[in-house]
């Protein structure tokens, strides 16, 4: 396969991410504008954190990690027979323990408030109500992303990224449609907060239902069969218990800062909106080198393509790299001025927007290593080592915890930010260094000429963003009106881009032939 299409295929997955992320960014607005960061808002976010973590504990990451390894081995040594029979292995057994899973969380809900979802909640039993009854309506969306999630691994081996990637798009429609309901008809926040949980249980029924018809469209259909714990269900247990855990540290982090800022009311709303806008570089550029990465190393390292191995892995830390620095930069000195323009209406206060851009800028710190961790995990999973990567997720998780707790009391959310950014570092520190010392990672001199100019390109950027915002305090302050304050901000964001493009290219932090053969595969030579 040639470089141009790999590249075409982190373009088809960041496009439909970009396109999730930018209607993601139009769901949060307007639930700002609705609900602002009150008891509702702290209530739905509370409950749909819990059927997210299971999501990506048992779902996204386990089976990116563990079943694409697996089918497309079945794909190589037994063909679309094989693997379909595989597919329905493993979906019996998956559909019984969701099943099983959904009914004993239903039957726990109000416990699990109490006690993990939000236990800061306690010292308001109308506050905890809402949130069970929201939670109880949105937990089997859980089931219905879980089994996507399976269909969307075959549709990866497959090389056929597209429908996975634009099905989350759906979730934000839905739930922009019900928030535009709201508001033309002025519901109050309670009901409105009821209707957005069933949107998210039809979100996920509509998602499973694209990946299903997208795959049966490639030729597999999946039947029915009793659950039983074959071999190749027992190996694919064995390699996503600890990939589970590991493809979902990041949630994992975000469930632990929620506990502890439930304690403070509206402490949840605010690192959810400060969550969203990170999210966008996030997931148009790691998840798009996460998922694409994955299935193409595997495939590398089993025909002993090792040089080829390397170079996928320089040029897709390269690529990350390119994108995300100047996007770190950006948050980390125009927190404000987006927060202001993005959220700062109706029910959203001046002061809601002075702690969102708080938390906001640290996550900016944090996200070239969050980006990081998904371009250096796939370099132990595609080797089926899911367990090294899962005893560097504890740590980070230990540090967080730490962290948060040590950090909340002083400086509120800013604390469990600063906790989740030094957590996602270490993370990504302690990958990137095993792999080195275990020789899974060659010594790339373009990747390390590179990096430091990019770095700088960055911070030159950085410092110019930093002297402009000053200069248009006024027209980006919280009085300002958004017809002014909206154009302004765009100004700034294109300015920058152009400065940092043009200093990366000036002092060799990128070149033409980087962007046009931006993960060049490299020639294959066999293992030695």
């Amino acid at each position: 396969m040639s470089s141009v299409s790999l590249v075409k295929k982190f373009a088809t997955v960041g496009g439909a991410t970009l396109a999730s992320r930018f209607l993601g960014f139009t769901r949060e607005a307007m639930m700002a504008a609705v609900l602002g960061a009150g008891p509702v808002a702290d209530a739905f976010y509370a409950a749909f954190r819990f059927p997210n973590l299971f999501r990506r504990l048992f779902a996204e990451g386990a089976f990116n990690a563990a079943f694409v390894p697996l089918f497309s081995k079945e794909i190589e040594a037994h063909g679309v027979d094989g693997a379909k029979r595989f597919s329905e292995e493993v979906f019996g057994v998956l559909f019984t323990v969701l099943l099983g899973l959904t009914i004993l969380m239903e039957l726990a809900m109000p416990l699990l408030v109490r006690t993990i979802i939000a236990p800061g909640f306690i010292g308001n039993a109308d506050k905890v109500h809402l949130t069970t009854a929201l939670a109880f309506i949105m937990f089997p969306y859980l089931m219905c992303m879980s089994l996507a999630a399976m269909m969307s691994g075959i549709l990866n081996s497959l090389h056929r990224y597209f429908a996975a990637a634009i099905a989350p798009v759906f979730l934000n429609v839905i739930l922009i449609g019900v928030l535009a309901h709201a508001l033309y008809v002025g519901m109050d926040g309670r009901t409105a907060g009821h209707y957005m949980a069933w949107g998210v249980l039809a979100a996920g029924v509509l998602q499973l239902s694209i990946v299903m018809f997208a795959v049966r469209q490639a030729g597999i259909v999946i039947g029915i069969r009793r659950p039983r714990i074959t071999p190749n269900v027992w190996r694919l247990l064995m390699l996503a218990l600890p990939a589970a855990v590991t493809g979902g540290i990041t949630q994992i982090n975000l469930v632990i800062g929620q506990i502890i800022a439930s304690g403070k009311p509206g402490a949840i709303s605010v690192l959810q909106y400060a969550d969203r806008v990170y999210q966008l570089p996030l997931g148009v550029v790691g998840i798009a080198v996460g998922v694409v990465l994955l299935p193409e190393l595997a495939r590398a390292l089993k025909a002993g393509h090792m040089r080829e191995a390397d170079n996928l892995q320089n040029r897709s830390v390269e690529f990350a790299l390119f994108l995300t620095l100047p996007a770190s930069a950006a948050l980390l000195v125009m927190s404000r001025p987006i927060v202001s323009v993005l959220y700062e209406r109706g029910a959203f206060s001046e002061m809601t927007a002075h702690s969102v851009a708080g938390a906001l800028a640290i996550f900016g710190l944090g996200l070239p290593a969050f980006v990081m961790i998904k371009a250096f995990t796939p370099g132990f999973f595609a080797r089926e080592d899911t367990r090294t990567p899962m005893m560097f997720a504890g740590i980070s998780v230990a540090l967080n915890v730490t962290l948060a707790l040590s950090l909340f009391p002083l400086i509120a959310e800013r604390g469990i930010a600063t906790a989740e950014a030094a957590a996602g570092w270490t993370n990504a520190i302690l990958l990137l260094v095993t792999l080195v010392r275990r020789g899974h990672w060659g010594r790339d001199e373009g990747l390390v000429r590179r990096v430091p100019r990019l770095v700088l390109a960055s911070a030159v950027m950085g410092g110019m963003l930093y002297w402009l915002v000053g200069h248009f305090a006024r027209e980006l302050g919280p009085h300002a009106h958004l017809i002014v304050k909206a154009p302004v901000l765009l100004g700034l964001i294109a300015l920058a881009m152009t400065v940092y493009f043009g200093v990366a290219f000036a002092i060799g932090g990128a070149d033409i032939g980087m962007i046009r053969r931006n993960i060049e595969r490299g020639r294959k030579e066999p293992a030695t």
